[in-house]
């Protein structure tokens, strides 16, 4: 969800730059700033910057006025700032002596008695300029998004190459349980045993073992996941919900597993898998 995007537009005798900045964020976090001509409008202004969706974003707009057009500070404003920092100042036994350059630096202090607020026609040309830079946004996060799919396809399918690997090891790994079950009772000196009840157990022992449900299940979720990441927009959280349950069919095929092959090929697939989480976090 990382973007950037910067527009500038000329209205009257005003020049307003627009800037767009987003991180990752699980939700949509506005950070808008905005100069005091346009705070009647700030609804309006986060009305048109939620097609972004989620991300933590910094929305900045800046305004200069045009050579022609003089601007003039607010004397009382730059006054009464003035000599409230100045008595917080002396309150904190702190130096004030660049107090009159910091207020001067501040727009809000500036104002232009010759130009009006914006009008109607004026409101929405600055609000195609901020479609426009949504829109360069968007392209941005479409180009990172592009990386992260071929990076996500990678990481998928070595997932599911090492899955269907595991089945050559599975008919030896039953038979080393059975030699184990063998040898223990041989081992402890037991000599009669009930051949059907010995049986009997053993098949319960190795159907506790089996891991065809969750192989199955995994093969699943690896699908589906390609099909939500090819098919559906936004589906970050989806794809973070899948990751989680592949993370769990994995997890359980390594508690059965009984096997270092397996075991291997288990640790490989969290490997692969954690990878594809660090990543889900900066895709919507």
């Amino acid at each position: 969800m990382t973007g950037y995007a910067k527009c500038q537009c000329t209205i009257g005798e005003r020049k307003f730059t627009l800037e767009i900045k987003t991180l990752n964020s699980k939700t949509l976090d506005l950070n808008v700033k905005i100069p005091a001509i346009l705070h009647s409008r700030e609804l309006d202004i986060r009305s048109l910057l939620n097609p972004l969706e989620r991300g933590k974003v910094d929305f900045t707009v800046t305004e200069e006025a045009t050579t022609s057009s003089a601007t003039t500070a607010n004397h009382q404003l730059v006054a009464n700032r003035y000599h409230e920092l100045q008595q917080l100042a002396d309150s904190l036994g702190a130096d004030h002596s660049n107090l009159l350059a910091t207020i001067l630096s501040m727009s809000d202090v500036w104002a232009n008695a010759d130009i009006p607020d914006l009008d109607d026609n004026q409101w929405n040309t600055l609000a195609d300029t901020i479609r426009q830079a949504v829109d360069q946004v968007n392209l941005f996060r479409q180009h990172e998004g592009d990386i992260l799919q071929n990076d996500f396809i990678k990481h998928v399918d070595l997932i599911a190459l090492k899955l269907d690997d595991i089945p050559q090891y599975e008919q030896e790994r039953i038979e080393t349980a059975k030699e184990r079950i063998r040898r223990y009772f041989a081992e402890t000196a037991i000599k009669e045993i009930d051949s059907n009840r010995f049986e009997q157990e053993l098949i319960y022992y190795l159907e506790k073992l089996d891991i065809t449900e969750e192989k199955i299940r995994l093969a699943k979720h690896i699908d589906y996941f390609r099909h939500t990441m090819y098919n559906e927009p936004s589906s970050g959280k989806k794809l973070a919900f899948v990751a989680q349950e592949m993370g769990r069919e994995i997890n359980t095929i390594g508690s059965k597993a009984n096997h270092v092959e397996i075991q291997k090929l288990v640790v490989e697939m969290k490997d692969e898998l954690e990878k594809i989480k660090e990543q889900l976090g900066n895709i919507l």
